[in-house]
């Protein structure tokens, strides 16, 4: 859904064969087969390594290659369920439940792309960071944590590709208030009211406006591409503007 449906359903429109993941499904499978033949869907939990392994096998056998992985999943770990997500109330469990999806999830795709990609001459690994991951996030230190974490190891894997002379390209994507299905739970129910919060966010943008899955998804569109060959290790924050100049101070309590 949101950023990662908006990236196979592009990817697919300029040509590319789409193996849709997640763990959810009935929706995953909805997606792939509204795409159409170009696209399959299969389980993947990122935080498992056996998941991985049969996803890249089964890549393999069908395509005998996989040339872009874009790792997107990701979850905020702010919601009722996980408790407090601040840097004194936040537990132990909900931190490391954030980490194991954004940040382990993410360093495996990574390790598994580049033993696919290595053997057929290379790819492009696009990781999903967040504005958050450039900037603290008060309430939020996991996510802030993880995809920061996510940031730094883009460049890790790209400095090691280039080292090992794969032609594996690895970049990160910092989106900031792109509004997806994620979002709901931050978002008034009432339609008026939700509008009115929409509205407000994007009167804090330089741009006046939010951003949208395709927004992000056409930025992967051309890290995958041939068309950015000579990019790698780079951060692509999309944001409207957000870090150009502005300064955030924290709310006084």
């Amino acid at each position: 859904r949101g950023i990662g449906e908006a990236c196979a359903r592009l990817f697919a429109a300029e040509g590319a064969r789409v193996i849709v993941t997640d763990i959810n499904d009935n929706l995953g499978r909805a997606v792939a087969a509204s795409i159409g033949t170009t696209a399959v869907y299969h389980h993947l939990d990122v935080r498992e390594e056996s998941d991985w392994d049969h996803v890249i096998a089964a890549v393999l056998s069908s395509h005998q290659r996989l040339d872009i992985l874009v790792n997107n999943a990701g979850i905020t770990g702010i919601d009722p369920a996980s408790g407090p997500a601040d840097a004194e109330h936040a537990s132990l469990a909900s931190w490391r439940a954030v980490h194991a999806t954004n940040l382990d999830g993410t360093f495996l795709g990574c390790r598994a792309a580049i033993r696919a990609m290595k053997a057929t001459g290379g790819g492009s690994i696009i990781n999903m960071s967040s504005r958050s991951g450039v900037v603290g996030i008060p309430g939020a230190v996991a996510y802030a944590s993880s995809k920061a974490g996510v940031r730094n190891h883009t460049k890790s894997v790209a400095l090691y590709c280039a080292e090992q002379g794969y032609n594996i390209r690895c970049n990160s994507i910092h989106p900031a208030t792109v509004i997806t299905p994620m979002w709901d739970d931050f978002l008034p129910k009432d339609p008026a009211q939700r509008t009115a919060a929409v509205t407000a966010l994007a009167s804090e943008i330089p741009l006046n406006r939010v951003g949208f899955p395709k927004d992000v998804a056409q930025l992967a569109l051309f890290l995958a591409s041939d068309e950015s060959t000579f990019i790698t290790g780079a951060e692509f924050t999309i944001d409207g503007g957000l870090l150009a100049g502005t300064a955030a101070r924290p709310q006084q309590r």
